[in-house]
């Protein structure tokens, strides 16, 4: 029997999924399959409506070697399992004569412990475990999660924390949940052969598609114990959050009440002279936090670094006595020590990294209203780290709808450890950038309007003008409104003054859950959602709903950002241009996604809206104006105000 082509697999998916084969999918899909058979990489920018899942998964899954598939987000990670996956495998099955398994996998944590649910949780204060069931009140909200926790139990197959619905609270989660650095491994585990976390691993090894998120990646990338089981393909989606997610990952932090908390794990398994020790290292790495000022930290304070050298010390003294005494008073010793060991571990590597002191590492204080202060440490850039970890021993295939910055893919490439498209050499990994554009007619769907007459925005202080120019634009609409806000500050002043000048429901982030504010702007033409940086990438709302979206000005980062400045004041140093590569990169990237919430399906109509007149002004106005979708531009506000009330009078005429 003759191999199936490309397009005839293609075709099979697309058929499965109801969906419309596009010429973007076609490229794509030609584009991935080649470079996976070739073993070399590929950033590919595939706009909203192309079927980018399909564009990579039907040449992934023809190509029969494993592959991992790292998203950012749960909302794809459940689409690709879900949807794309059970359909486009039942479709190709008779072409390929095989039938490709696929699995999720995540960090340990999003899985339910049994260990935990069944034996309690270490506490803290004493010796022993206490029962987090009997000890919370059954009327609390705390109460009421881990009772529905424990029915869940005895019903999940998975374990997965996402699989549950309606979702519990952090604190309630953190009860029957561990670390992978908390977890006894499964030979030492009472209920290790049922384990659900081990499960998913297993299956993940039998797997032909493992589907898992960035911080996983991240981690699989950083700790160097494996975790993803080995592959020959690596598809990263929503690839222009990956930087940040490994940051994260990479990113220390230390704060008093963690570090009490870990001096009261330890110290009834150790002896006094080392849990006294912890105990007046913690006290003094304290007094210095009360002091704390937010900031970067060039240099590490003399305070600060004795402290966070008396915690290293005292912190490996206990690591030390932990692996060597043991105390049968104690009830199940084994996952208290764990615990114990755990929280010490991670306040001694912390400290050792910020007293050793890499030119590599920022450090800042940072301070916050409810947790008070805290000393983070993270790397400068994650370029080096991802090009050594990430391009070394499989094909790469980065995707997303915003990749391709100021023209091109260079900038993107750059923050993931790429050369510039084309450059040769041994050690340098080669890559191509595709653009297969998007099905969609941006000129004719989309106007972007730029407010050149309003003032520019200062850092703080009140905007008027820009004020009165989003309440007529709102207007016009007739609601339909999408704001998105550089600061939550912003956004909420913007929402209490439209909601005293009209009657046009306002619905701000942070009133209720980010899923259910979504579903009433979507299902009321009229309302008008305002919030902060969830809402640039998380909001597809097709149709009528959505005819406006409202940027208050250039996302840039903040000045005090210490990590951005840090990043910023590199580049210059070694004689680029900062603001170019790190504050400008950045605005772009979350421009173009904050202007792809506009047009989600082939009928949509409507303007975005960008308040700020350095967009249209300033030198590196072109550059971000570039990273946009090709929207027929204008800076004339009555032509913007006569183009929304048409579109809105379209819409109210069709309903």
């Amino acid at each position: 029997m003759t191999k199936p082509s490309l397009p005839e697999l293609l075709h099979a998916a697309v058929a499965a999924v109801g969906g419309t084969e596009r010429p973007g999918q076609v490229s794509m899909a030609e584009a991935v399959a080649e470079a996976v058979d070739d073993n070399a990489h590929l950033l590919v920018q595939a706009g909203t409506g192309t079927g980018k899942s399909l564009g990579y998964l039907v040449p992934a899954l023809a190509h029969g070697e494993r592959v991992v598939v790292a998203t950012a987000t749960l909302a794809l990670q459940r689409q690709l399992v879900e949807r794309d996956l059970p359909r486009t495998v039942d479709a190709l099955h008779p072409l390929l004569r095989r039938r490709p398994q696929f699995a999720m996998l995540k960090g340990r944590s999003n899985y339910l412990c049994l260990h935990r649910l069944h034996e309690g949780v270490p506490q803290d204060e004493e010796d022993g475990l206490f029962d987090q069931f009997e000890a919370a009140a059954p009327s609390s909200k705390l109460g009421q999660d881990l009772l529905r926790l424990r029915d869940w139990a005895d019903e999940t197959e998975s374990g997965d924390r996402d699989d549950l619905t309606p979702g519990v609270s952090d604190r309630a989660w953190a009860q029957i949940s561990v670390s992978s650095r908390e977890c006894l491994g499964a030979t030492k585990c009472a209920y290790g052969a049922e384990c659900f976390a081990e499960s998913a691993r297993e299956r993940a090894k039998l797997a032909d598609v493992v589907v898992t998120n960035h911080a996983l990646l991240a981690i699989d990338a950083i700790e160097g114990a494996p975790v993803l089981p080995k592959h020959e393909v690596l598809i990263v989606d929503e690839a222009h959050e990956l930087v940040s997610r490994v940051t994260g990952v990479a990113t220390g932090e230390l704060t008093p009440g963690q570090v009490n908390r870990a001096v009261r794990r330890a110290a009834k398994l150790v002896n006094e002279k080392a849990a006294d020790a912890l105990l007046t290292a913690s006290e003094g790495f304290e007094r210095v936090m009360e002091l704390a000022l937010p900031g970067r930290l060039e240099e590490v304070p003399e305070d600060l670094g004795y402290a966070l050298m008396a915690l290293r010390d005292a912190a490996r003294t206990v690591i030390s006595a932990l692996g060597g005494t043991r105390d049968k008073s104690v009830q199940d010793e084994d996952a208290v020590r764990k615990q114990a060991m755990a929280s010490v571990e991670s306040i001694h590597g912390v400290a050792e990294r910020i007293t050793q002191g890499s030119e590599y590492d920022v450090v800042w204080y940072e301070r916050h209203d409810r947790f008070g202060a805290s000393v983070r440490v993270a790397p400068l850039s994650v370029s080096g780290l991802l090009r050594e970890k990430l391009f070394a021993d499989r094909s790469v295939v980065l995707t997303s709808a915003t990749l391709k910055l100021g023209g091109d893919f260079n900038g993107v490439g750059a923050s993931l450890g790429l050369a510039p498209e084309g450059t040769a050499g041994d050690d340098i990994p080669q890559w191509k950038g595709l653009d297969v554009g998007s099905p969609f007619d941006y000129p004719k769907q989309g106007i972007l309007y730029v407010a050149r007459h309003l003032a520019t925005p200062g850092r703080e202080g009140s905007r008027t003008d820009m004020l009165d120019e989003l309440a007529e634009l709102v207007e016009a609409a007739g609601g339909r409104t999408l704001g998105l806000f550089s600061s939550m500050r912003a956004a909420q002043a913007a929402a209490e003054e439209l909601r005293g000048r009209q009657d046009k429901p306002i619905l701000l982030q942070g009133e209720e859950t980010l899923g259910e504010l979504i579903k009433n702007f979507a299902a009321d033409p009229e309302t008008c959602l305002f919030g902060t940086l969830s809402l640039w990438q998380g909001v597809d709302v097709p149709g009528p709903s959505c005819q406006l979206v409202i940027m208050d000005r250039i996302p840039f980062p903040r000045p005090d950002d210490p990590l951005m400045s840090a990043r910023q004041k590199a580049v210059e140093e070694a004689g680029g241009n900062g603001f170019m590569a790190v504050a400008a990169t950045h605005a772009a990237l979350l421009m173009a996604q904050g202007a792809g919430r506009l047009v989600r399906a082939m009928g949509d109509k409507g303007v975005v809206a960008v308040l700020d007149p350095r967009l249209a002004n300033a030198r590196y106005g072109s550059y971000l104006r570039a990273s946009l979708p090709d929207f027929w531009y204008t800076t004339d506000r009555n032509q913007a105000r006569r183009s929304l009330a048409a579109i809105d009078a379209a819409a109210r005429t069709a309903e």
